[in-house]
């Protein structure tokens, strides 16, 4: 041997001794640039209102984290951003209308009562912005099914003003199909020439912000696929209207179908571990978005199927575990059964 081996640096790790640059708060940066596209989108096509509650919605989820852990004297994690990536997907999932307070109300339910109270980031069991959204619509049921017409700008303050409201493509599409194509096209709701919320208008948009979480390896293609995927057969096999296509696209640009697939349902914690659960757990969320947009009195359904699934995912991740290496899966089962006979 040669050389000086006292000059040598060696760095003791628990295995698998594998390192890289990735971290959450790198993560949770990459989704918000992901989110850009659609929010800019949405400010353009609502006006400044879009982005001062997105940025209300940030501030408050990030106040009320960093309220709590004060509280309870433990360490801040406000820089990891995870609080402001549920703040802004919460701001992108409600009316542009809706009052800023009820932003606030909405965070508390998310970042309190979802995250911090089942042990802080990576122990909650479901989408914390979902959760919060779920929580105003119980709560707030008008207010947050009150959408202002397409092309329509909202003031920064609503106090006094008449907002011209109307109703959502997907409202349409489950009273008036017919009214639908004829009010808005296909390219309308790619594009985002529609009403809705803030930030699900853009099927193109959250496209771009989708495959760039993709192409950045933040997430896997297997969810959103499954997901888009199952929404798109089921509209095909199933369609109003004398036009399966036609019915397919539009089920599939509309509601929140692009923002739920690529960044609710794809979310660490809630989500299957394996490529084979992540298979079925985006096949599930399609078939409840269908279920609840075809049977329910409610005309979308991508909110609470991610929430219903993400109920699931335990039991999903418990029978789709991969065979460790080297182990007999035939033999594992018959020493399991011994063990259980005794």
């Amino acid at each position: 041997m040669t050389g000086d081996y006292k000059a040598l640096k060696l760095i003791a790790s628990s295995n698998p001794h594998i390192r890289n640059n990735e971290d959450t708060r790198s993560i949770m940066l990459d989704v918000i640039i992901a989110l850009v596209p659609a929010l800019a989108w949405s400010i353009y096509r609502f006006g400044f209102r879009a982005l001062v509650s997105a940025l209300v919605s940030v501030a408050s989820a990030m106040c009320w984290e960093w309220l709590y852990r004060k509280a309870l004297k433990k360490p801040q994690m406000l820089g990891d951003l995870s609080a402001a990536v549920t703040g802004l997907l919460l701001a992108m999932v409600c009316p542009v209308t809706l009052p800023y307070w009820m932003l606030v109300v909405g965070n508390f339910f998310a970042i309190v009562i979802v995250k911090q109270l089942y042990g802080g980031l990576g122990k909650n069991f479901m989408n914390p912005a979902l959760a919060g959204r779920a929580a105003l619509v119980a709560c707030y049921s008008t207010q947050m099914t009150s959408w202002i017409a397409a092309g329509e700008k909202a003031p920064l303050s609503l106090s006094g003003v008449d907002v011209v409201t109307a109703a959502t493509p997907m409202a349409l599409m489950k009273s008036d199909f017919a009214t639908l194509t004829a009010t808005h096209s296909i390219g309308d709701m790619f594009i985002g020439w529609i009403g809705g919320s803030a930030g699900e208008i853009s099927s193109m948009m959250l496209l771009i912000g989708g495959l760039y979480l993709i192409f950045r390896k933040v997430i896997s293609w297997h969810i959103p696929v499954a997901y888009i995927g199952t929404v798109a057969l089921l509209a095909l096999l199933f369609p109003h209207g004398n036009d399966p296509v036609q019915y397919m696209l539009y089920s599939v640009c509309g509601g929140g179908l692009m923002l739920g697939a690529f960044f609710m349902a794809t979310d660490y914690v809630t989500s299957p571990v394996t490529k084979k659960g992540q298979l079925i757990f985006g096949v599930g969320c399609g078939l409840l978005t269908v279920f609840i947009r075809t049977f329910g009195s409610y005309p979308e359904g991508v909110c609470y199927s991610i929430l219903l699934m993400n109920c699931t995912v335990w039991i999903i991740d418990k029978h789709v575990k991969p065979v460790r290496f080297g182990v007999d899966p035939a033999a594992e089962k018959a020493k399991a059964k011994e063990a259980a006979k005794k």
